[in-house]
């Protein structure tokens, strides 16, 4: 069995958990104690591999498919970890898509919703369904992964970006209404990492190349990677870390 760590005792939530920055963030709150439920959409390999690790660990973590896109499968997701683990404490909201990289004026409306639809409002209701859970304990957290371009206004980003900046709203107002029920909200915001996303990104914008083509120029000589930001994630509900909220950390080496 895994020792018992500082998170020991807390059940978590993370969507998209099974691939990328949402592994690593499955990962260190598992290694940390808590038990994880990660949902995913439709890499179920992934998953399955992820949590099979971790169990063989001596960690405890239920793989769910969810799209955080669908209202009625986040609520599915929530009852399934409260149902395997007794509790809900702990909500990363984590999945999201990448946009095309268009300009405004050559963006549709259904680009935009569904953007708006994955990152904003599909986390505004699964806070929903999570919150009567989040309520019922002394402390409980909510993190919500968001990114820089919510700040930097990067051409062709309209709709990650206004998605994005969204969610951001609603993890501020969250923030607001539930201090008084022990709820903390917070919010991480990465820049570049190195992830599938990050590689399609540096592929469709520098002409192909590879993301370790960055390394050299980057802060502290490297990319920033899915661990960095999950090793922010798990600071920010650890048990020391009890008198903040509302806040937004930006993970992306001082760049931005």
């Amino acid at each position: 069995m895994a020792e018992r760590g500082p998170l020991t005792g807390r059940v978590a939530l993370v969507t998209g958990g099974g691939r990328g920055i949402g592994a690593a963030i499955t990962a260190e709150l598992a290694r940390a104690g808590a038990a994880v439920a990660l949902t995913y959409r439709r890499d179920r390999a992934a998953a399955e591999e992820l949590a099979g690790t971790l169990t063989g660990e001596g960690a405890a973590v239920l793989p769910v498919q969810a799209s955080v896109e669908d209202p009625a499968a986040s609520a599915r997701a929530v009852e399934a970890a409260v149902a395997e683990f007794g509790g809900l404490d702990l909500l990363v909201s984590n999945a999201g898509i990448a946009s095309r990289g268009l300009p405004v004026g050559e963006t549709t409306a259904e680009e935009v919703s569904r953007l708006l639809a994955v990152h904003a409002v599909g986390p505004h209701q699964l806070v929903r369904a999570a919150l009567p859970h989040l309520r019922r304990h002394a402390r409980s957290d909510v993190v919500v992964v968001s990114s820089v371009a919510a700040g930097a206004w990067s051409a062709g980003g309209a709709p990650y970006a206004m998605a994005k900046a969204a969610a951001e709203a609603m993890a501020h107002v969250l923030a607001r209404e539930e201090r008084g029920n022990g709820v903390r909200v917070n919010i991480v915001a990465p820049g570049l990492v190195d992830t599938e996303m990050g590689r399609r990104l540096v592929r469709a914008t520098r002409e192909g190349a590879d993301i370790r083509a960055l390394d050299a120029g980057s802060p502290f000589g490297r990319v920033c990677t899915p661990q960095d930001v999950a090793a922010v994630v798990r600071a920010l509900v650890d048990p020391a870390c009890a008198y903040l909220t509302d806040q937004r950390v930006v993970v992306d080496g001082g760049t931005f």
